[in-house]
C-alpha cells in the first residue's frame, strides 16, 4: 500500500491547484500552504537556520535527561586515542580504523564527504565482501580484511589499505536545451597490506545527517511497510520492499531501519557497529577486536577494555543521537517552494519519499511517542538503477537497491556543513546532480524532472531545499 502518496495530489484536486502558467503569468496558480507542514516532527521541530542546526535537543528533557543528552554529546563528540592512554574512559582507538570520533564523520551531526584522493576520509568509507552469505545473511568478510577497510591505524600498526578514486564525466541535456555534466566515480583499492585484494564487491559510503534518528526507532514496522509494493501491484513503476536483518540483541532476523541499505534494525545496533566499524571499538554489541587474521600487530595490540565502550557509554550516545531535533522547514509559503510541492507530487517523488508516518512507543523517551512525522522517506529499498548500483548485496537488499534517504534537513547540509554533496558515495555535488543520478524505479520521475522548463526546475528544487 502506498496510498499517502495521492494525499497532496487529491488535496490539489479539491482546492483547484494546476502547475500550468499562463503565458503573461498574471494567474500563476502555486497551489496553497496547508497549515503545520513546516513541522516535519509536530511539536519536537527546532526553529533554526544556524551552523548548529542539526545539534539541537528536542523540547521537553527534563534535567536529568539533559545530563545524559550532554554526556552523550560529548562522546559523539570526543576523539579516542590509543591504549594504553591516561584517558581510560576514551581509550582502545583502532588499532585500525576510519575515524578517531563520531564527529569525524557526522560533523555537527551532518553528512561527511566524498573521498578526496591522498586525505585522510572525512566521513567517506568502503564496504567490502566476498560473494554469498554468512550464517545469519549477511556478507562474508574478505580474508586478511573484514567486511570494512580500514585506512588508518595507530603508531606503529600498518593500515589495511587505501582507497583511490578517479572521474568519469557524463554530460546530458534537459529537453529546453540546458546542459548538465555528472560525475561518475570509480574506484579501487591500492596498498594493500595483507595480500592483493581483487574481485570483491565494494560499496562505498558516505555518513549521512543524523537528526530524527529517534522518532524512526519509535516507528512500529507497520508504518514502513504499509508502503511496501513489492510487485508494483498498483502499477506506478514503484516496488518498495523492506530489508530483513540480523538483530544482534535479539538474535533473530528482524525489520531494517538504519543504513543505505536499511541493514541494521535499531539505533543502538547501528551505533555499536559504526563504533566497531569505523574506530575500532568493541561494545557488548560486537565484542571481538577488529583485526582480521593476518593482522597479528593488529591483534598483538593492549586494548582499553572489556568492552571499550563501556554500555553507560554506548546507552548515552544512543540517547543522545535518539534525541536530536529535526529543524522546522523554511520559506515554506514562498510561491517557488508552494510551486515545487505540486511538482514534487506531480512527478510522483512522493511515492518514495513519503510522508506522515506515526511513531509508537518509544524505547528510549516516551516524548517520542505518538508523533506524526514527515520525513520524505519510506524508509524501504528501491531498485535505483544501474548507475547508482554497487553491486554488493546486504541481507535482502541486492546491488541495484538503496533505502531512501530522508529529505528533512536537506537544505541546511551546506549551512551546517559547507557542502551540498549528496547520495550515498557523496557523487552528486547538488540536489538537481542528486536528481538526475536516479534510475531504476526513478526513472520516469526523473524524465519528467529533465522535460520541466528551467524555471519549474528551480520551483521543485527550492521546495526540497525547503525541507
Amino acid at each position: 500500500m502506498k496510498t499517502i502518496k495521492y494525499t497532496f495530489l487529491l488535496s490539489a484536486l479539491i482546492i483547484g491547484f494546476s502547475s500550468c502558467s499562463n503565458d503573461d503569468d498574471t494567474t500563476v496558480n502555486t497551489g496553497g500552504y496547508e497549515e503545520g507542514e513546516e513541522l516535519l516532527t509536530g511539536a519536537l521541530g527546532v526553529n533554526s537556520t544556524s551552523g548548529n542546526a542539526f545539534n539541537a535537543e528536542i523540547d521537553g528533557l527534563s534535567f536529568e535527561q539533559l545530563g545524559i543528552f550532554a554526556s552523550g554529546n560529548s562522546l559523539f563528540d570526543q576523539p579516542w586515542v590509543s591504549s594504553p592512554a591516561s584517558t581510560t574512559a576514551r581509550d582502545g582507538l583502532g588499532p585500525t580504523f576510519n575515524a578517531r570520533a563520531c564527529a569525524n564523520c557526522h560533523f555537527k551531526d551532518g553528512r561527511g564527504k566524498p573521498l578526496v584522493n591522498g586525505v585522510n576520509s572525512s566521513g567517506f568509507l568502503m564496504r567490502i565482501s566476498l560473494p554469498g552469505q554468512n550464517i545469519n545473511g549477511g556478507n562474508n568478510p574478505v580474508p586478511g580484511y573484514g567486511n570494512q577497510i580500514q585506512d588508518r591505524a595507530n603508531f606503529g600498526i600498518p593500515y589495511e589499505a587505501k582507497v583511490n578514486v578517479t572521474y568519469q564525466t557524463i554530460s546530458g541535456t534537459y529537453a529546453d536545451g540546458t546542459s548538465y555534466e555528472l560525475q561518475k566515480p570509480i574506484y579501487s583499492l591500492i596498498d594493500e597490506q595483507f595480500g592483493a585484494i581483487s574481485n570483491v564487491q565494494m560499496s562505498p559510503r558516505v555518513g549521512q545527517q543524523t537528526i530524527g534518528l529517534g522518532l524512526v526507532s519509535a516507528l512500529p514496522d507497520s508504518e514502513i511497510l504499509k508502503f511496501t509494493d513489492e510487485f508494483d501491484s498498483d502499477e506506478d513503476g514503484i516496488s518498495g520492499r523492506a530489508n530483513y536483518v540480523w538483530n544482534v540483541e535479539e538474535q533473530a532476523t528482524t525489520l531494517g531501519k538504519y543504513g543505505w541499505k536499511a541493514n541494521a534494525p535499531t539505533l543502538k545496533q547501528q551505533v555499536a557497529g559504526a563504533f566497531h566499524g569505523d574506530m575500532g571499538l568493541t561494545t557488548s554489541l560486537f565484542t571481538e577486536t577488529n583485526c582480521p587474521s593476518p593482522q597479528q600487530d593488529c591483534q598483538d595490540a593492549p586494548n582499553g577494555g572489556d568492552p571499550e565502550v563501556t554500555d553507560i557509554q554506548l546507552d548515552k550516545v544512543v540517547f543522545y543521537q535518539a534525541n536530536l531535533a529535526v529543524p522546522n522547514r523554511r520559506n515554506y509559503k514562498d510561491k517557488s517552494v508552494l510551486r515545487g510541492k505540486v511538482l514534487f507530487n506531480e512527478l510522483n517523488c512522493i511515492g518514495c519519499h513519503a510522508i506522515n508516518q506515526k511513531t509508537g512507543n518509544s524505547s528510549i523517551n516516551s516524548l517520542l511517542d505518538n508523533i506524526t512525522i514527515k520525513p520524505y522517506s519510506d524508509f524501504l529499498l528501491h531498485d535505483m538503477g544501474d548507475d547508482l548500483a554497487d553491486n554488493r548485496p546486504d541481507f535482502l537488499a541486492n546491488g541495484n537497491e538503496w533505502r531512501t534517504q530522508p529529505l528533512w534537513g536537506i537544505g541546511l547540509i551546506s549551512t551546517v556543513n559547507n557542502h551540498t554533496f549528496l547520495l550515498h558515495d557523496g557523487r552528486a555535488r547538488n540536489i538537481e546532480e542528486a536528481i538526475l543520478w536516479h534510475g531504476g524505479e526513478a526513472e520516469n520521475s526523473k524524465q519528467q524532472f529533465k522535460n520541466l522548463s528551467t524555471e519549474e526546475r528551480n520551483n521543485l528544487l527550492d521546495f526540497i531545499n525547503s525541507l
